[in-house]
């Protein structure tokens, strides 16, 4: 446990180029410049926030990959029911509560996001949950913490949940080759995936944007979009905003 960092994803970076080996875990106290999706900001005020990062090494086929970001996901989402916490997932690894933004803006309201990281042939896996942050504290609207939505979360058992929820759907998903249908992951993900069967507005790589429903995943976890004249688009990375 640290008590105040710029990333945790940085520190376990670091840590990796020194050897470290799969499973090492950093969790901080204060997260100054940490880094979510697109690189946004994502800054967890001291004891207010889970700040944390873990070390993979996967043997599975480096072109499942994609996967792991998603399971962490699912992992995450996991922990915070056992504490009671009612949650769920936006593609590709937001975890979200349902309903609109505190602003009344359109929704849903972001929880906690991961962020994963290749580092000289291994993943680091970067989480960040809102625990205890106030509505002041919160960087943008559509933010939300456990605490706003009733909830009281103690974090040392969200950090141990987490990583037994992670090993779990990892282990499974590595003995399947990376095959997430096989391992179970890709169905346990598409029942707390909030945006499968959503219309969602998908900002892509070189300002293009694609409108459509999103309605399945593929077998490498990409976002199936069918469009309004039918036809299909895959979307590996992207912006994704739910509409109304």
């Amino acid at each position: 446990m640290l008590g105040s960092t710029g990333s945790t994803n940085a520190d376990a970076a670091d840590q990796v180029r020194e050897g470290a080996p799969e499973g090492f875990t950093i969790v901080a106290e204060e997260q100054t410049l940490g880094r979510g999706r697109l690189d946004r900001s994502w800054h967890s005020p001291w004891g207010a926030g889970l700040a944390m990062s873990i070390v993979l090494r996967p043997f599975a086929p480096e072109s499942s990959w994609g996967w792991v970001p998603l399971l962490s996901g699912l992992a995450v989402v996991e922990a915070l029911e056992a504490q009671e916490v009612t949650c769920a997932l936006k593609w590709p690894n937001d975890v979200v509560v349902d309903g609109d933004a505190r602003d009344g803006s359109a929704g849903p309201r972001k929880l906690g996001g991961i962020l994963v990281e290749r580092v000289e042939g291994s993943l680091v896996v970067g989480i960040g949950v809102n625990v205890d942050l106030r509505a002041d504290e919160l960087p943008v609207a559509r933010a939300t913490s456990t605490v706003l939505e009733g909830v009281r979360v103690r974090r040392e058992h969200l950090v141990v949940d987490i990583g037994v929820a992670l090993r779990r759907h990892y282990l499974l998903w590595q003995l399947a080759s990376g095959d997430a249908r096989r391992s179970g992951v890709a169905d346990a993900y598409t029942r707390r995936c909030l945006t499968l069967g959503r219309e969602v507005r998908a900002s892509l790589p070189g300002d293009r944007v694609e409108e459509g429903t999103a309605y399945a995943l593929d077998d490498d976890g990409r976002l199936l979009l069918r469009r309004r004249d039918g036809s299909t688009h895959p979307v590996s990375a992207g912006d994704i905003e739910h509409l109304r």
